[in-house]
């Protein structure tokens, strides 16, 4: 009976040893914010709203927290996976509280400090009111930040959290808001093999360049580099949805942006599939397929994919699809989707 009690104590320790490791691991990781040498500068208002460690711990807890939705099952991780590039892997569109099912594919939290507009329709200007969205629309998390901040209040260790991170328990709409933007402005992906080709670390292979030849040539209008986004709404002419989505007109009623969204990151493509505002392509190829064979006249769309004589999409033939797909394989970024500071 001793020695099982001691096999017990021992296994106890190992247990909140091993626990404290990954605390510590966690803590020892953060950095605060800092630009990768590649990158532009960010366009995130710093000077407002510094990231600190207390911050983003604080951040970390309210993303993964299913409080922030009205019956405590949906946080903003549930639709936003981490080991998925912060995208709803394997679903087309959201599904929020009750199963309830969004119009729109979740998008990737991934390089959003050098963002200045938000959602596929761009209709958030400031990351810091961006979680408003999701945490108060219905088909999402349904609540309001009145109910959040009552539940925040109530928990025991929320207003200590808040105290560490902002110098009083106080606990308001613009410390959660400012919180969750800590926590995303670190949400950085930029170790790719392309990111360590740009730091002369190390070289594409043949096929990659080619690829990225190839890239710069067709894509890089649309995916500017380092991002692989110019952040601009168009129409990428793959036809309206099955549920009608207006996209950018929603926010302005100005009839040219009818159908626009925001240009998508390439970055990680091999975690963040479907593809697209409504999630309609599953694989690269489709995607490929609608560009190179698939595309049709509607309106509005993009000028750069009008080849002349009532004919539009990119022109891509079967080797250069093959090179094409090698440098979009370097732009993933597996430090990225597995980085422990970012896990919940």
């Amino acid at each position: 009976m001793r020695k099982l009690k001691v096999t017990g104590i021992l296994v106890a320790i190992l247990v909140l040893a091993s626990c404290k490791k990954e605390i510590i691991d966690k803590v020892a990781e953060f950095t605060g914010f800092q630009k990768p040498v590649n990158f532009p500068e960010p366009a995130y208002h710093f000077d407002t709203n510094p990231v600190t460690r207390e911050g983003f711990e604080l951040g970390r807890k309210l993303f993964y927290e299913p409080r922030l939705s009205r019956n405590n099952t949906v946080s903003c991780g549930s639709c936003h996976i981490q080991t998925s590039a912060f995208t709803h892997h394997g679903h087309d569109v959201s599904h929020g509280i009750d199963d309830r099912l969004g119009k729109r594919n979740a998008p990737p939290i991934m390089n959003l400090a050098w963002h200045n507009s938000f959602n596929h329709d761009g209709g958030v200007f400031d990351l810091d009111m961006q979680p408003i969205v999701p945490i108060t629309t219905f088909e999402e998390m349904d609540e309001t930040l009145e109910n959040v901040l009552k539940k925040l209040k109530a928990h025991p260790q929320y207003p200590g959290l808040f105290a560490k991170a902002f110098g009083s328990e106080e606990i308001t709409s613009a410390r959660l808001l400012k919180a969750l933007s800590q926590f995303m402005v670190m949400c950085i992906s930029a170790d790719s093999k392309y990111d360590s080709v740009m730091r002369n670390e190390s070289s594409f292979t043949a096929e990659e360049m080619q690829g990225y030849e190839l890239f710069k040539q067709k894509c890089a209008s649309c995916h500017k580099e380092p991002l692989f986004t110019d952040l601009s709404f168009r129409n990428n002419g793959i036809g309206i949805g099955f549920n009608g989505d207006v996209g950018r007109y929603e926010i302005t009623l100005n009839e040219a942006d009818r159908y626009k969204f925001k240009v998508p990151s390439l970055r990680n493509l091999k975690y963040s599939a479907p593809y697209t505002h409504d999630g309609r392509f599953y694989t690269l190829d489709a995607v490929l397929d609608k560009y190179s064979t698939g595309m049709r006249y509607v309106q509005n769309i993009d000028p750069v994919l009008d080849k002349g004589n009532s004919t539009y999409g990119i022109d891509i033939s079967d080797a250069e699809r093959v090179y094409l797909k090698a440098f979009l394989n370097t732009l993933n970024d597996e430090h990225f989707v597995k980085n422990k500071l970012l896990s919940e």
